[in-house]
């Protein structure tokens, strides 16, 4: 009897699991209104500035990172799809890998000068910071 109730306890949560989007729900904590719906803050869209307008850092960065270095670009303002587009252009020309992700771009390895000539050639305004 007890193994049977365990099952359909075990069964419910999965189910449950599957629709449950309370990471979605960041701030809201409960409410009584059984009309109430959750408007979600995807309605802000970031438009891509131009080349020109973004005002980008080019770091140096080995901290969290077992002492390996990365190539760290800030400070671009735009879309996810435009900052990945960028990643890939600079992980290409530096000929290494690399991420995206927080609105900023890791290259893996020391190649400040090498991104600073590219974003500089695709009409960004790119300056090296830190050390």
């Amino acid at each position: 009897m007890w193994g049977d109730g365990c099952q359909v306890q075990y069964q419910t949560n999965t189910m449950t699991k599957k629709n449950n989007d309370w990471k979605k729900r960041d701030g809201v904590v409960y409410s009584t209104s059984s009309e109430f719906e959750y408007q979600h803050g995807e309605d802000e869209s970031a438009e891509t500035l131009n080349p020109g307008q973004q005002q980008l850092k080019v770091m140096l960065d080995k901290k969290a990172r077992a002492g390996k270095k990365v190539t760290l670009v800030d400070g671009f303002v735009g879309t996810d799809e435009a900052l990945k587009e960028l990643g890939k252009l600079l992980k290409n020309k530096c000929g290494v890998g690399g991420s995206t992700k927080d609105g900023e771009i890791l290259i893996q390895g020391d190649h400040r000068d090498k991104v600073v000539e590219v974003l500089q050639a695709a009409g960004y305004k790119a300056k090296k910071s830190g050390g």
